[in-house]
């Protein structure tokens, strides 16, 4: 009993001596590496209660080495604290502090992989030359690039392409011109705007538009498509052309009456006057002998073949379509009206005189029929005309 009593009394006078060589292990990272095999007997003891003061404080340094060690294994930063502790930094101490962090533009991995050297050996990234000795190959200029001239380029050919109109885009284009020559009349300017479209191996339905939108029209409308197609053999298409629209026409015969019921007749009236103009070729008429099994295109075929069987057919159909239009010569109209008045006198019959007059298409001129009818009214000589 004397024996413990000693033991324990010499026990603290040893304490500062044990602190100073906990702290050395510590400091060296020996004291973990040679008690982590005792840690199950430590606690054991621990829980019985026979734990001494010295078993106590090395179980202590046992954790913080342990700790210690943890931190280092899970740390990628290494050589940078062994730079900050030649510089004088303090790296025993606390390491989530400032001054133990490393710089954010390291190039070593965060993942423990690598020799932290740079991407591509300095040669990929963002705004960089690539790598020494790399030669470039030669490179189209870019139209597109700022730098780009376009004067050092050589010769430059410039070509405007106009793409060619499918069938949608060519009717869509094709009618706004028709109706205005309608207003106007004038031939060349319609060649000169169909010139600007590529037409393509599709031009020859221009003609069977002209003619589809004059059948819906009036008669002056359907003389001024007899003189536009014309005009326009030779320069903007071509004797095959007209007759490819003609016959595209007269397949079509079964869907234009409905929108015109005398299409046939004056389908029949076109080609007679085409074939008269030197528009279509005069065996046009020979090639569907035999050949037609619609009653609607037999029916414009005969229709002009009679026409141009008459005798002198050829100079009659001039005015196969009338007389009427703002385009007639002001003698011809004034003509016009002195017959018209004549038949008037002779028959009484207000309501032919009114349908001639309209067929006329002359409301601009109407003042001459006043003027045309007193002066047929004075030199009657006594005689009173019905008026």
């Amino acid at each position: 009993m004397a024996t413990e009593v000693e033991a324990w009394t010499v026990v603290p006078q040893q304490d500062d001596w044990c602190q100073t060589a906990i702290k050395g292990a510590f400091d060296s990272g020996d004291l973990g590496k040679s008690y982590d095999d005792d840690d199950d007997l430590l606690n054991e003891a621990e829980v019985n209660g026979n734990w001494t003061p010295q078993e106590k404080a090395l179980h202590e340094a046992r954790l913080k080495a342990k700790a210690k060690r943890r931190l280092r294994r899970t740390s990628s930063r290494d050589s940078t604290r062994e730079s900050l502790s030649e510089a004088g930094g303090d790296l025993a101490g606390d390491p989530t502090s400032p001054r133990g962090k490393v710089g954010t533009n390291d190039r070593k991995s965060r993942m423990g992989k690598g020799r932290g050297l740079p991407k591509k050996g300095g040669a990929g990234g963002k705004g960089v030359w690539g790598a020494a000795g790399m030669v470039y190959e030669m490179e189209e200029p870019d139209v597109k690039d700022p730098n780009y001239d376009e004067s050092a380029q050589g010769e430059t050919v410039y070509a405007t392409v106009v793409p060619e109109l499918d069938e949608r885009e060519l009717e869509k284009a094709v009618n706004p011109i028709v109706h205005e020559y309608f207003e106007h009349g004038d031939t060349k300017e319609v060649q000169m705007l169909l010139q600007g479209l590529n037409l393509g191996h599709k031009k020859f339905e221009v003609s069977s538009l002209a003619v589809s939108l004059s059948l819906e029209g009036k008669a002056s409308h359907r003389e001024l498509t007899s003189r536009l197609l014309s005009d326009m053999v030779g320069k903007v298409l071509s004797e095959t052309d007209m007759a490819r629209a003609f016959d595209k026409m007269l397949k079509d015969l079964p869907d234009l009456i409905l929108d015109t019921p005398e299409a046939p007749q004056m389908l029949g009236q076109f080609i007679a006057r085409a074939i008269a103009d030197h528009v279509l070729p005069m065996g046009f008429l020979d090639r569907y002998k035999g050949k037609v099994d619609c009653d609607h295109a037999r029916a414009a075929l005969d229709r002009a073949a009679v026409l141009l069987s008459m005798k002198t057919g050829m100079v009659r159909l001039d005015n196969v379509w009338g007389v009427g239009g703002g385009q007639r010569p002001v003698k011809h109209l004034i003509k016009e009206m002195n017959l018209l008045l004549k038949e008037y006198l002779v028959s009484g019959d207000v309501s032919e005189a009114e349908h001639c007059l309209r067929d006329l298409e002359v409301p601009h001129f109407h003042h001459e029929l006043v003027y045309e009818a007193v002066v047929m009214v004075l030199e009657s000589k006594g005689r009173r005309p019905s008026a």
